[in-house]
Protein backbone atom coordinates (compact mmCIF):
# COMPACT_ATOMS: atom_id res chain seq x y z
CA UNK A 1 0.00 0.00 0.00
CA UNK A 2 1.00 2.91 -0.86
CA UNK A 3 2.27 5.30 2.15
CA UNK A 4 0.25 8.49 3.06
CA UNK A 5 2.90 11.85 1.94
CA UNK A 6 -0.27 14.39 2.38
CA UNK A 7 0.42 17.19 4.49
CA UNK A 8 -1.75 20.15 5.47
CA UNK A 9 -0.89 24.20 6.32
CA UNK A 10 -4.16 25.69 6.94
CA UNK A 11 -6.26 25.04 4.18
CA UNK A 12 -3.65 23.80 2.02
CA UNK A 13 -3.36 20.72 1.46
CA UNK A 14 -0.18 19.42 -0.19
CA UNK A 15 0.00 15.68 -1.74
CA UNK A 16 3.40 15.15 -0.32
CA UNK A 17 5.80 17.59 1.49
CA UNK A 18 7.89 18.36 -0.91
CA UNK A 19 8.53 22.22 -2.18
CA UNK A 20 11.00 24.47 -3.53
CA UNK A 21 12.94 27.17 -1.56
CA UNK A 22 11.84 30.74 -3.10
CA UNK A 23 14.88 32.15 -5.09
CA UNK A 24 15.57 29.02 -6.53
CA UNK A 25 12.81 27.99 -8.44
CA UNK A 26 10.97 29.63 -11.60
CA UNK A 27 8.86 29.38 -14.22
CA UNK A 28 11.65 28.58 -16.77
CA UNK A 29 11.69 25.16 -14.96
CA UNK A 30 8.99 23.85 -16.19
CA UNK A 31 10.66 21.96 -19.18
CA UNK A 32 12.47 20.37 -16.38
CA UNK A 33 10.79 19.08 -13.65
CA UNK A 34 6.61 18.17 -13.46
CA UNK A 35 4.78 20.73 -11.54
CA UNK A 36 2.14 18.85 -10.35
CA UNK A 37 4.29 16.19 -9.09
CA UNK A 38 5.73 18.91 -6.13
CA UNK A 39 3.63 19.48 -2.85
CA UNK A 40 3.42 23.00 -3.74
CA UNK A 41 4.94 25.78 -6.34
CA UNK A 42 7.22 28.71 -4.38
CA UNK A 43 8.27 31.52 -6.54
CA UNK A 44 11.43 33.90 -6.20
CA UNK A 45 10.45 36.54 -3.47
CA UNK A 46 8.15 39.67 -5.20
CA UNK A 47 8.89 43.50 -3.97
CA UNK A 48 6.48 46.16 -3.93
CA UNK A 49 8.31 47.90 -6.61
CA UNK A 50 10.51 46.58 -9.01
CA UNK A 51 14.23 46.10 -7.83
CA UNK A 52 17.30 45.95 -9.70
CA UNK A 53 19.41 43.84 -6.91
CA UNK A 54 22.97 43.60 -6.12
CA UNK A 55 25.82 44.28 -8.13
CA UNK A 56 28.33 41.68 -8.75
CA UNK A 57 29.51 39.17 -7.94
CA UNK A 58 26.41 37.80 -7.06
CA UNK A 59 26.83 33.89 -6.54
CA UNK A 60 30.00 32.14 -5.78
CA UNK A 61 30.51 28.64 -4.98
CA UNK A 62 31.59 28.06 -1.21
CA UNK A 63 32.99 24.59 -0.04
CA UNK A 64 30.12 22.26 1.03
CA UNK A 65 27.63 25.54 -0.12
CA UNK A 66 26.94 28.81 -2.54
CA UNK A 67 26.97 32.13 -1.29
CA UNK A 68 24.64 34.90 -2.76
CA UNK A 69 23.96 38.19 -2.41
CA UNK A 70 21.15 38.44 -5.31
CA UNK A 71 19.10 41.04 -3.96
CA UNK A 72 15.80 40.17 -5.11
CA UNK A 73 15.71 41.11 -8.17
CA UNK A 74 12.11 41.72 -9.37
CA UNK A 75 9.98 43.76 -11.52
CA UNK A 76 7.26 44.49 -8.41
CA UNK A 77 4.15 42.83 -7.67
CA UNK A 78 2.01 44.44 -9.90
CA UNK A 79 3.90 43.50 -13.12
CA UNK A 80 3.86 39.75 -11.56
CA UNK A 81 0.38 39.59 -11.19
CA UNK A 82 0.05 40.61 -14.75
CA UNK A 83 2.33 39.32 -16.85
CA UNK A 84 3.83 35.89 -14.61
CA UNK A 85 1.25 34.79 -11.87
CA UNK A 86 -0.78 33.34 -14.25
CA UNK A 87 1.55 30.82 -15.69
CA UNK A 88 1.91 28.87 -12.44
CA UNK A 89 -1.71 28.99 -11.45
CA UNK A 90 -2.72 26.88 -14.93
CA UNK A 91 -0.68 23.62 -12.82
CA UNK A 92 -2.65 21.89 -9.97
CA UNK A 93 0.24 22.27 -7.42
CA UNK A 94 -0.78 24.96 -4.46
CA UNK A 95 0.78 28.18 -5.75
CA UNK A 96 2.19 29.91 -2.23
CA UNK A 97 3.66 33.70 -3.22
CA UNK A 98 6.92 34.76 -1.22
CA UNK A 99 7.01 38.78 -0.91
CA UNK A 100 9.87 41.06 1.44
CA UNK A 101 9.16 44.49 1.83
CA UNK A 102 10.92 47.27 3.32
CA UNK A 103 8.11 48.69 5.46
CA UNK A 104 4.40 47.23 6.87
CA UNK A 105 1.96 49.13 4.82
CA UNK A 106 4.41 47.49 1.68
CA UNK A 107 3.64 44.39 2.87
CA UNK A 108 0.09 45.01 3.47
CA UNK A 109 -0.40 46.35 -0.06
CA UNK A 110 1.26 43.09 -1.41
CA UNK A 111 -0.86 40.86 0.64
CA UNK A 112 -4.19 42.59 -0.50
CA UNK A 113 -3.56 42.06 -3.91
CA UNK A 114 -2.55 38.55 -3.43
CA UNK A 115 -5.76 37.97 -1.49
CA UNK A 116 -7.79 38.62 -4.56
CA UNK A 117 -6.23 35.96 -6.74
CA UNK A 118 -8.06 32.97 -6.31
CA UNK A 119 -5.34 30.94 -7.54
CA UNK A 120 -3.10 31.92 -5.02
CA UNK A 121 -3.21 29.46 -1.62
CA UNK A 122 -0.74 31.10 0.79
CA UNK A 123 1.86 33.76 1.65
CA UNK A 124 5.14 33.50 2.38
CA UNK A 125 6.47 36.54 4.61
CA UNK A 126 10.37 36.91 3.96
CA UNK A 127 10.91 39.15 6.55
CA UNK A 128 14.68 39.59 6.21
CA UNK A 129 14.50 42.52 4.68
CA UNK A 130 15.18 45.76 6.57
CA UNK A 131 12.83 47.63 8.44
CA UNK A 132 13.36 50.93 6.97
CA UNK A 133 11.04 52.33 9.76
CA UNK A 134 13.50 51.23 12.82
CA UNK A 135 16.48 52.27 11.25
CA UNK A 136 17.17 49.38 8.68
CA UNK A 137 16.62 45.82 11.47
CA UNK A 138 15.47 43.51 9.64
CA UNK A 139 11.94 42.44 10.60
CA UNK A 140 12.59 38.89 11.65
CA UNK A 141 15.38 39.92 13.99
CA UNK A 142 13.18 41.25 16.35
CA UNK A 143 10.12 39.11 17.96
CA UNK A 144 7.61 42.43 18.78
CA UNK A 145 8.45 43.66 14.33
CA UNK A 146 8.09 40.07 13.60
CA UNK A 147 4.76 39.95 15.51
CA UNK A 148 3.55 43.58 14.68
CA UNK A 149 4.14 42.07 10.92
CA UNK A 150 2.13 39.05 11.02
CA UNK A 151 -0.76 40.77 12.65
CA UNK A 152 -0.68 43.31 10.52
CA UNK A 153 -1.20 41.64 7.19
CA UNK A 154 -3.01 38.75 8.92
CA UNK A 155 -6.20 41.55 9.13
CA UNK A 156 -6.28 41.13 5.15
CA UNK A 157 -6.35 37.86 4.06
CA UNK A 158 -7.65 34.41 5.02
CA UNK A 159 -5.32 32.49 3.20
CA UNK A 160 -2.15 30.74 4.86
CA UNK A 161 0.42 33.05 5.97
CA UNK A 162 4.17 31.28 6.33
CA UNK A 163 7.04 33.03 8.16
CA UNK A 164 10.08 32.87 6.44
CA UNK A 165 12.97 32.84 9.75
CA UNK A 166 16.29 34.04 9.70
CA UNK A 167 18.98 32.17 11.13
CA UNK A 168 20.92 35.42 12.36
CA UNK A 169 19.32 35.69 15.49
CA UNK A 170 20.19 34.75 19.37
CA UNK A 171 17.08 32.67 19.83
CA UNK A 172 14.86 31.60 16.59
CA UNK A 173 12.01 30.68 19.15
CA UNK A 174 11.10 33.63 20.47
CA UNK A 175 11.18 34.87 16.91
CA UNK A 176 8.83 32.14 15.94
CA UNK A 177 6.97 32.12 18.98
CA UNK A 178 5.97 35.80 18.09
CA UNK A 179 4.85 34.45 14.69
CA UNK A 180 2.63 32.10 15.96
CA UNK A 181 0.93 34.75 18.41
CA UNK A 182 0.91 37.24 15.24
CA UNK A 183 -1.23 34.92 13.28
CA UNK A 184 1.40 33.03 11.29
CA UNK A 185 -0.03 29.57 9.90
CA UNK A 186 2.99 28.04 9.55
CA UNK A 187 6.76 29.29 10.16
CA UNK A 188 9.91 28.32 7.55
CA UNK A 189 13.49 27.88 8.73
CA UNK A 190 16.02 28.81 7.98
CA UNK A 191 16.99 31.55 5.36
CA UNK A 192 20.50 31.90 4.45
CA UNK A 193 23.19 32.42 7.09
CA UNK A 194 24.75 35.74 6.75
CA UNK A 195 28.85 34.97 5.33
CA UNK A 196 31.53 36.60 3.28
CA UNK A 197 34.50 35.74 1.10
CA UNK A 198 37.64 37.50 0.48
CA UNK A 199 40.24 37.36 -2.61
CA UNK A 200 43.34 37.53 -0.82
CA UNK A 201 45.02 38.44 -4.57
CA UNK A 202 43.01 41.81 -4.59
CA UNK A 203 42.23 41.51 -0.96
CA UNK A 204 38.14 42.50 -1.96
CA UNK A 205 35.82 41.05 -0.83
CA UNK A 206 34.69 38.79 -3.94
CA UNK A 207 30.87 39.81 -3.82
CA UNK A 208 29.36 43.21 -4.71
CA UNK A 209 27.22 43.54 -1.99
CA UNK A 210 30.13 42.46 0.32
CA UNK A 211 28.26 40.06 2.44
CA UNK A 212 25.51 37.39 1.26
CA UNK A 213 23.66 34.18 2.46
CA UNK A 214 25.49 31.16 2.73
CA UNK A 215 23.51 28.21 1.68
CA UNK A 216 23.52 24.43 1.06
CA UNK A 217 25.01 21.28 2.82
CA UNK A 218 27.18 23.68 5.19
CA UNK A 219 24.01 25.02 6.67
CA UNK A 220 22.26 21.80 7.07
CA UNK A 221 23.23 20.86 11.05
CA UNK A 222 22.61 24.03 11.53
CA UNK A 223 18.89 24.15 10.08
CA UNK A 224 18.04 20.49 11.52
CA UNK A 225 18.73 22.05 14.83
CA UNK A 226 16.69 25.10 14.68
CA UNK A 227 14.07 23.14 13.09
CA UNK A 228 14.12 20.96 16.24
CA UNK A 229 14.12 23.88 18.61
CA UNK A 230 10.89 25.06 16.96
CA UNK A 231 9.05 22.21 16.49
CA UNK A 232 9.23 21.94 20.17
CA UNK A 233 8.26 25.85 20.90
CA UNK A 234 5.19 26.24 18.68
CA UNK A 235 1.93 24.59 17.90
CA UNK A 236 1.90 25.51 13.87
CA UNK A 237 3.20 23.52 11.31
CA UNK A 238 7.22 24.31 10.58
CA UNK A 239 8.46 23.94 7.49
CA UNK A 240 12.27 23.14 7.36
CA UNK A 241 14.71 24.46 4.81
CA UNK A 242 18.67 24.60 4.36
CA UNK A 243 20.85 22.27 2.45
CA UNK A 244 18.55 19.91 1.46
CA UNK A 245 20.16 17.87 -1.35
CA UNK A 246 18.85 14.30 -1.29
CA UNK A 247 16.01 12.17 0.34
CA UNK A 248 17.78 11.30 3.17
CA UNK A 249 18.24 15.11 4.30
CA UNK A 250 14.68 16.05 3.83
CA UNK A 251 14.16 12.90 6.19
CA UNK A 252 16.14 14.11 8.74
CA UNK A 253 14.46 17.64 8.98
CA UNK A 254 10.75 15.61 9.09
CA UNK A 255 11.67 13.73 11.95
CA UNK A 256 13.61 16.71 13.59
CA UNK A 257 9.41 17.95 13.60
CA UNK A 258 8.78 19.38 10.04
CA UNK A 259 5.48 18.92 8.36
CA UNK A 260 7.37 20.00 4.87
CA UNK A 261 10.30 20.55 3.60
CA UNK A 262 11.72 23.76 0.91
CA UNK A 263 14.57 22.59 -1.60
CA UNK A 264 17.02 25.05 -2.44
CA UNK A 265 20.68 24.86 -3.56
CA UNK A 266 20.10 21.67 -5.00
CA UNK A 267 17.57 22.97 -7.68
CA UNK A 268 20.85 24.41 -9.35
CA UNK A 269 22.57 21.40 -9.17
CA UNK A 270 19.81 19.34 -10.65
CA UNK A 271 16.42 20.69 -11.84
CA UNK A 272 14.52 17.59 -11.18
CA UNK A 273 15.72 16.70 -7.67
CA UNK A 274 12.73 17.66 -5.95
CA UNK A 275 10.61 14.67 -7.62
CA UNK A 276 13.84 12.51 -6.61
CA UNK A 277 13.33 13.43 -3.19
CA UNK A 278 9.95 13.25 -2.92
CA UNK A 279 9.92 9.23 -4.37
CA UNK A 280 12.71 8.50 -1.73
CA UNK A 281 10.70 10.03 0.65
CA UNK A 282 7.76 7.34 -0.45
CA UNK A 283 10.79 4.64 -0.33
CA UNK A 284 11.93 5.05 3.22
CA UNK A 285 8.48 4.90 4.00
CA UNK A 286 7.50 1.76 2.77
CA UNK A 287 10.56 0.20 3.53
CA UNK A 288 10.28 1.51 7.41
CA UNK A 289 6.53 0.95 7.59
CA UNK A 290 5.79 4.01 8.29
CA UNK A 291 1.85 4.97 7.01
CA UNK A 292 2.06 9.16 7.09
CA UNK A 293 4.24 12.25 7.53
CA UNK A 294 3.05 12.71 10.73
CA UNK A 295 3.89 9.84 12.08
CA UNK A 296 7.12 10.36 10.66
CA UNK A 297 7.39 14.06 12.08
CA UNK A 298 6.22 13.12 15.57
CA UNK A 299 9.10 10.38 15.86
CA UNK A 300 11.68 11.79 18.67
CA UNK A 301 9.91 15.62 19.30
CA UNK A 302 10.18 15.55 22.91
CA UNK A 303 9.96 17.68 26.35
CA UNK A 304 6.82 19.87 26.10
CA UNK A 305 6.07 19.90 22.79
CA UNK A 306 2.30 20.40 21.13
CA UNK A 307 3.48 20.85 17.75
CA UNK A 308 0.84 18.78 15.51
CA UNK A 309 2.96 18.23 12.80
CA UNK A 310 0.03 18.93 10.47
Amino acid sequence: MKPNTQVKIRNIIMKNPVMPASGTFGIEMKDLVDFNKLGAMLPKSITYKAKDGNPPKRVIETPSGMLNAVGIQNKGIHHFIEHEIGEFEKFSSPLIISISGYSTEEFIEMVKLLHERKGVAGIELNISCPNLAVGGESFGMDPVATYDIVRAVRRHTDKAIIAKLTPNVGDVTLIAKAAEEGGADSVSLINTVTAMAIDIKTRKPILGNITGGLSGPAIKPLAVRMVWEVANTVTIPVIGVGGIMNASDAIEFIIAGATAIQVGTANFVNPSIMEDIILGIEKYMVDYKVNSIEELCKSIITGNSTNTCN
